[in-house]
């Protein structure tokens, strides 16, 4: 509809959005939610929590602790069905035994949970908690691995989680470390033929080789007293 005028405009008004009053321009109210407006930023659209999510469960055994922790990470997938389908982390529960702590698990399973569905990039969170440091000392894991924290072990599941669903990409060997694991890996395979008349197998590991916890690679194997991987070159003893 086209309205022809015919005198000076002299003053305008622009209509709430919540109502039909008037609100003159240049008001301090107007400034005030044209502000808040700017403030609220919403990094995706707001997501509604399915009735089925597919997670993983990680567990945590510390020498602090008798019981272990249980690290449960649930995701959604996103453009299920297409090319560009997904799996983004939704909430995560952690669930012990031990009651000592439980107030503020609680509390960091909340942030963390509002953190992944906020969307965008959380991976962050992972660098974050795994700075964590305990003023009465860290431990040892299993394998020689210093663990500053409870809070940094719970920071590297949400990492090792962030890397298997592919928002985080996972450290490259170098040179060195591919030419010494080449190496061992001839000289394994080597001493598996001359002991073994088997048919080769067509996987490019050998076929004894258990599953890496890694890399989720059927390509660890017992070499020099302890268990190290041919795909990622992770190891046992550190």
């Amino acid at each position: 509809m086209k309205i022809k005028l015919d005198q000076k405009i002299v003053g305008y008004q622009v209509m709430s959005p919540s109502n039909d009053e008037a609100i003159p321009l240049g008001s301090d109210s107007q400034t005030e939610e044209l502000g808040l407006e700017r403030a609220i930023e919403l990094m995706t659209e707001h997501v509604s929590r399915p009735e089925e999510l597919y997670g993983s469960t990680y567990k945590v055994k510390t020498p602090q602790s008798e019981h272990a922790l249980y690290i449960t990470i649930n995701d959604i997938v996103l453009n299920a069905g297409t090319d560009n389908e997904q799996r983004r982390p939704f909430e995560v529960f952690i669930n012990s035994k031990n009651m000592e702590q439980f107030q503020w698990v609680v509390a960091l399973t909340r942030v963390i949970s509002a953190v992944f569905r906020k969307g965008g990039d959380c991976t962050f969170l992972a660098e974050e908690l795994k700075a964590v440091f305990d003023p009465q000392g860290g431990y040892f894991k299993r394998g020689g691995k210093f663990m500053p924290s409870l809070v940094a072990e719970i920071g590297e599941a949400i990492e090792h989680h962030l890397t298997k669903i592919g928002m985080i990409k996972a450290p490259e060997l170098g040179q060195h470390q591919k030419e010494i694991l080449a190496e061992k890996r001839a000289e394994y395979d080597s001493m598996i033929s001359s002991t073994s008349s088997n048919e080769q197998t067509n996987s490019s590991f050998p076929p004894s080789a258990s599953l890496c916890q890694k890399c989720m690679t059927k390509a660890t194997i017992l070499m020099d007293g302890c268990m190290t991987c041919l795909n990622c070159g992770e190891s046992k003893c550190g």
